[in-house]
């Protein structure tokens, strides 16, 4: 059966009572004739209102995710899942994984936190099912402060993945040195040479590959540590920093004899 494509493709959900309305307003602002948003808390499945998610399908194609940074979940939620953590993230890195059909593909934003976290055992646990379940095929390291206007401060990535087949390696791209504020937001032109990058999985001072294996070595951190990255070191010694030191008090006694005049 041949469903349009404004009405039978795309499915959401949303917890927040103020932020429903909006989200269907958008969707209809955008031509989409019938917006199939649930309302409620995905992880507990308490539902607030489903009329319009009727006849939703149990898996999907694609899933385009941003999950609360931070958040925290209790038993309620907990008890749906396998890995049990009261990490809000966490959890919906194991929804969305159960939620992709077994050819489905996934482009999610977690904070930093939750792919260097190796001390709780649902973390590992969850990143060792991702990558057992799915090809993890790319992990971009965003810089700090994108996601400041909306209210979190966090330092995130995009993890994008396919479910299927194991992942053998992970590609990938370093923006975190970008720096963003207000009036110099990211944008798309920043994405240049990570789009011409991509086909190949090449590697440049910004994008290197992990493989498997030394991802299981470091117990499933996936942070992104770039290996082209250059430092910056001081190589003044000791003596000339003192020398330094001395100087800057012998300024600053000048300047305060010069007061007490």
């Amino acid at each position: 059966m041949h469903y349009p494509l404004k009405q039978r493709t795309f499915y959401g959900r949303e917890k927040d009572n103020a932020i429903y309305p909006i989200a269907l307003a958008n969707l209809a602002l955008h031509g989409i004739d019938a917006p199939h948003l649930w309302h409620g808390n995905t992880l507990t499945y308490g539902e607030s209102y489903g009329g319009l998610f009727a006849g939703a399908p149990s898996q999907f194609d694609v899933a385009l995710m941003n999950p609360p940074f931070g958040g925290k979940e209790g038993k309620e939620a907990q008890t749906n899942f396998a890995y049990k953590t009261g990490s809000t993230q966490v959890l919906f890195l194991q929804h969305v994984i159960e939620s992709l059909k077994p050819t489905g593909r996934c482009g999610i934003v977690l904070d930093e936190g939750i792919l260097f976290r190796t001390n709780e055992t649902a973390f590992v646990q969850t990143k060792r099912k991702l990558l057992d379940d799915c090809d993890v095929w790319c992990i971009v390291s965003l810089p700090p402060g994108v996601f400041t206007s909306a209210g979190a401060g966090v330092k995130t990535n995009l993890v994008f993945f396919s479910k299927g087949k194991p992942t053998e390696s992970i590609w990938y791209y370093d923006l975190s040195n970008r720096k963003v504020a207000k009036k110099k937001p990211l944008t798309m032109k920043d994405f240049d040479e990570f789009f011409k990058l991509l086909p190949t999985r090449a590697d440049s001072e910004r994008s290197w590959t992990v493989s498997r294996s030394d991802i299981e070595v470091k117990n499933f951190d996936l942070k992104a540590v770039n290996p082209n990255k250059v430092v910056d070191e001081d190589e003044r010694t000791p003596e000339q920093l003192l020398d330094i030191i001395e100087a800057k008090a012998e300024e600053v006694a000048k300047a305060l004899a010069v007061l007490r005049k």
